[in-house]
C-alpha cells in the first residue's frame, strides 16, 4: 500500500513537470546592432538574421540596428556576404521581457586559384582562329612597304649582283644588324631587333619576286 502511495506521487511529479514544461514561453523583444570585426568597427547594414528551427527572420538597416520578437532558447543566425556566419544564442532562462545585444562579424577571406578565361573552348580552335587572323594593313603601312621595296631595289641596282647573290648579301646584312642591335641593348645572343622597313614581311615577299624575274640584273639596271 505504502509503495503505491509512493507511486502515485511520483507521476504525479512528472505530469506536473511535463505540463509546465510544454507551456509555451512569453516572447521577448531582441534589440542589438551589427559590427565588423576590424581595427575600425563600421555599423553592417542589410545583415540577414535567420532564428534557426523557425521560419522567421530579420535584418538589420541602413545603420545595423534591429530588433523583434523571439523566444527564450532560440538561436540566431547572422550572415553577410563577405563575413562568417555568427551565432547568438537567447537564454532559456531569461525572465525579461527585453534582451539588448551587440554582434561582431569577422570578414572571411577566401583566396581563390588564378583563372585565365580565352574566348576559345579548345586550344584545337585557338591555334585555327589565330593562324586565320589578318592583321588590318594601315596607310602608314603601305608607305614604309613602297618605301623598302624602292630602296631595296636602289641598293640591288648599285651593286650589280646577281639575284642570288644580292639575296644572300641582304640576309647577311639583316642579320648583323639584328645582332648587333640586341647586343646593343645587352640582350641574349644578340636578341631581336624591332622590326623596321627592311623586316617588313611585305617588302621581302615583292623583294624576291622581283629577284626571281631579273629585275635587278646588271644589264637591266643600265
Amino acid at each position: 500500500m505504502r509503495f503505491k502511495i509512493i507511486l502515485g506521487i511520483f507521476a504525479l511529479c512528472v505530469a506536473t513537470y511535463d505540463v509546465c514544461a510544454q507551456q509555451p514561453k512569453d516572447p521577448v523583444q531582441m534589440s542589438g546592432i551589427v559590427l565588423s570585426g576590424d581595427a575600425e568597427p563600421q555599423f553592417m547594414p542589410y545583415v540577414n538574421i535567420v532564428v534557426k528551427k523557425r521560419k522567421r527572420g530579420a535584418a538589420t538597416n541602413s545603420e545595423g540596428f534591429f530588433s523583434f520578437a523571439v523566444l527564450p532558447g532560440d538561436t540566431l543566425l547572422f550572415s553577410s556576404i563577405g563575413f562568417r556566419t555568427e551565432t547568438l544564442v537567447i537564454p532559456d532562462t531569461l525572465d525579461e521581457k527585453e534582451y539588448l545585444s551587440r554582434v561582431i562579424m569577422n570578414r572571411d577571406t577566401t583566396l581563390l586559384q588564378e583563372v585565365t578565361l580565352y574566348p576559345w573552348p579548345t586550344p584545337e580552335q585557338f591555334k585555327e582562329e589565330f593562324l586565320a587572323t589578318r592583321v588590318p594593313t594601315t596607310e602608314e603601312d603601305i608607305a614604309m612597304r613602297n618605301l623598302a621595296i624602292q630602296e631595296l631595289k636602289a641598293r640591288a641596282a648599285k651593286m650589280g649582283y646577281s639575284a642570288a647573290e644580292i639575296q644572300d648579301y641582304v640576309i647577311a646584312a639583316k642579320n648583323a644588324e639584328i645582332y648587333n642591335y640586341g647586343r646593343y641593348n645587352n640582350y641574349s645572343g644578340g636578341g631581336t631587333a624591332i622590326l623596321g622597313s627592311l623586316s617588313n614581311p611585305f617588302a621581302w615577299a615583292q623583294f624576291f619576286e622581283a629577284l626571281k624575274r631579273g629585275d635587278f640584273d646588271s644589264d637591266s639596271s643600265r
